[in-house]
């Protein structure tokens, strides 16, 4: 399950980062009581260290998502009766692919719940994090492209009261439109999270399942009920036979 926790890690760093106003706002009144430039600085250099722990856990959450829904996309060609719509490259390109990753991960995660947990009621999850998923990346990119905006707005070098209290209201304005895709992403991950733990453990219950019974056990001489066996006839020597072993190959 570490897609799950790495999902879950990058969702809480970016909570983090929305958040980030409220810290902000203080230090720009603690700059303008005291007219200093360098802290206003250090509130610029506070959100890129808040900025830090996020980017490294999306690249992180990035990479295992695309790894687990690889694998378990492919664990789907050996299960019988599973008729997914889409092939197992899909699963990688669909995240890659520019405007095809507004649609196609939804479709293959559509698929790995369809064929995997046989509960179609639970296809309203795929809804809830598909549509939350496209509002947190389309508002966050709204978002941040109108806050550099008014940023880009702001005296650079402020010298009065009136220009230090327009740091402050730029930090306090900021925080309410931050809102809308942090909640959007908390919906998106907490339900990606649900969806991979549930498709992940119906998929290893089914390969632990699937695994052929060995042959049953030898009928031992003299057991009572039983006829005496026939003598063997000659046959060819063979090599030993080896008990399969279950297959698959979930675990991202």
């Amino acid at each position: 399950m570490a897609g799950a926790s790495a999902v879950g890690a990058a969702t809480l760093c970016y909570l983090l980062t929305a958040l980030f106003p409220l810290v902000g706002v203080r230090m720009a009144r603690s700059a303008a009581e005291q007219l200093d430039r360098d802290v206003l600085l250090g509130a610029v250099l506070a959100e890129v260290l808040f900025s830090v722990p996020y980017l490294l856990a999306l690249l992180t959450a990035g990479t295992l998502v695309v790894i687990w829904t690889w694998r378990a996309r492919k664990n789907l060609d050996a299960f019988p009766g599973a008729v997914p719509n889409l092939s197992p490259a899909w699963a990688i390109a669909g995240w890659l692919v520019p405007l095809a990753n507004l649609v196609v991960p939804a479709r293959v995660l559509a698929d790995l719940l369809r064929n995997s947990v046989w509960q179609r009621r639970q296809s309203w999850l795929v809804g809830v994090w598909w549509a939350s998923w496209l509002v947190f990346l389309i508002g966050d990119r709204f978002v941040a492209r109108a806050e550099q905006q008014r940023y880009d707005r702001l005296t650079e070098l402020p010298r009065n009261d009136a220009e230090f209290a327009t740091y402050v209201r730029f930090y306090e304005d900021a925080l309410a439109p931050r809102l809308v895709p942090a909640v959007a992403c908390l919906v998106a991950g907490i339900a990606f999270v649900v969806l991979v733990r549930r498709i992940s453990a119906a998929q290893q219950d089914r390969l632990s399942r699937a695994v052929p019974v060995w042959p049953g056990q030898p009928v031992w001489p003299g057991r009572p009920g039983w006829p005496a066996p026939a003598a063997p006839m000659p046959v060819a020597p063979t090599s030993p036979q080896v008990p399969p072993t279950p297959g698959g190959t979930i675990g991202a």
